[in-house]
């Protein structure tokens, strides 16, 4: 009898090791999200399969481990899968839904590998990677991975029915059909997936959490020479030619510096400021001007200074000419009193740059000469008689041409209501026009 009673003791021993073995030893913080919008935080073991993964949820969620499906990355986890087979960082989504019976096929899972027309060795899959710039936190070019979400309502229950074979599938909407889980959606109908990235050197933020794909930058899977150095380096830079022609990162910086102090970056209506290939491929213009993060942080401030300066002269805009400012200004067609409101406040005119002033505009080769003592001066040697750099850029700065005979004037204190010393013409600091009632009522002595 003794003997039975500890037979039976060790049966339900061996029954609730079975139930509770099922422990988590090493949590993973996810967040599971139903088709109804609720998240749910649980900690998961990456050594479980999908299936525990099931009976886990299930309850948490009212459903049954059989009615649940399971969806990452674009496609429906099997039960027999690893979750560290697909690598889930801290707080990754998972999305939860219902089952539903179907008659098509699916097929299997996101290509972690996006070439063209490639079949590689495993070493070099491992070595692939995408790379992304985060804009926050890290502010960095990274290590990226790829997500897919519904293209009508950004879910990403959504499973597709294909792999992206390049980057065309991936950058350009509606190349890929999938099936949304969102009833509200499709019901199950054929859509449209849409892939994006996220950043993978920090903890997601959320599905809304996303990173720039630098689609040109690459690992170097087939050894290619960099066309400048002639060296084999890991990671290169693609250009968007139909030749696809190669250099390595810091050829491809030394090329987009050179060009940028030289300005002779390209101007388009559609790219913006940018590159083409440096063998003169046509039609190979950098789309994504997020490419030139990687140059340092003076360079791409520069290329962005030059960018704007581009943007506002193409539209008919001007620059302002005084010394440390540049400030950028969109005008009026026909006004030509240009203000510097958002910069050093300078007003000039809009045709020759200099000062604003009364009548017209003095021809380009009298605008240095002001005669002002009675004697000529030969224009052919203003050029070799000019003054100290230095000391010109502290005229400019420091000093307003009267707006009638453009007499260089300094003002050391006092109220806005100046009086040409030379020509006696009564005009005002700020407005560079003539003195008015206006002017005295609003910024006499501000």
């Amino acid at each position: 009898m003794m003997y039975m009673l500890d037979c039976l003791l060790n049966f339900i021993r061996r029954v609730l090791d079975t139930i509770f073995s099922r422990r988590i030893t090493n949590s993973l913080l996810i967040f599971v999200k139903t088709n109804t919008g609720t998240v749910v935080p649980v900690g998961l073991d990456p050594k479980w399969e999908v299936r525990d993964v099931k009976e886990f949820v299930a309850p948490k969620l009212g459903m049954t481990p059989e009615e649940l499906m399971i969806i990452f990355a674009g496609k429906e986890l099997q039960d027999s899968e690893l979750l560290e087979e697909y690598n889930l960082a801290e707080q990754t989504v998972l999305h939860a839904v219902k089952s539903r019976r179907r008659s098509f096929k699916r097929k299997p899972r996101v290509s972690t590998c996006i070439e063209e027309d490639e079949e590689f060795d495993d070493t070099k899959r491992a070595a692939v990677n995408f790379y992304v710039y985060c804009t926050s936190p890290c502010a960095n070019t990274t290590v990226g991975k790829i997500r897919v979400r519904c293209f009508k309502c950004k879910s990403g229950a959504f499973t597709v029915d294909g792999d992206p074979k390049n980057w065309n599938d991936v950058l350009k909407p509606k190349r890929i059909t999938g099936h949304c889980e969102i009833s509200q959606c499709t019901d199950g109908e054929v859509g449209w997936s849409e892939f994006y990235f996220k950043c993978s050197e920090h903890v997601t933020k959320g599905e809304n959490d996303e990173a720039v794909a630098l689609h040109l930058i690459r690992n170097n899977l087939h050894d290619i020479q960099c066309l400048a150095c002639t060296d084999v380096r890991s990671k290169v830079f693609v250009y968007p030619c139909d030749d696809g022609h190669v250099t390595c990162l810091e050829c491809f910086c030394e090329y987009a510096v050179s060009r940028l102090r030289e300005r002779r970056f390209v101007f388009d209506n559609n790219i913006g400021y940018t590159l083409p290939c440096p063998v003169g491929c046509p039609n190979s213009l950098i789309n994504q001007p997020y490419h030139f993060k990687v140059l340092s942080k003076d360079h791409f401030e520069m290329y962005e200074r030059f960018a704007t300066e581009e943007y506002v002269l193409k539209n008919g805009g001007v620059l302002c000419p005084q010394p440390n400012c540049g400030a950028g200004i969109l005008v009026d067609d026909d006004c030509d009193k240009v203000s510097c409101i958002n910069g050093c406040g300078y007003v000039f005119c809009k045709k020759c740059l200099q000062g604003y002033h009364i009548g017209e505009c003095l021809p380009k080769e009298e605008q240095l000469i002001i005669d002002i003592t009675g004697y000529s001066v030969d224009p052919k040697l203003v050029s070799q008689s000019k003054w100290d750099d230095a000391s010109k850029v502290k005229i400019k700065v420091s000093t307003k041409p009267c707006p009638k005979c453009r007499t260089a004037t300094e003002r050391d204190g006092g109220c806005m209501h100046m009086v040409c010393t030379r020509c006696s013409f009564p005009w005002c600091w700020l407005c560079q026009t003539e003195w008015t009632r206006e002017c005295m009522g609003s910024h006499w002595f501000s």
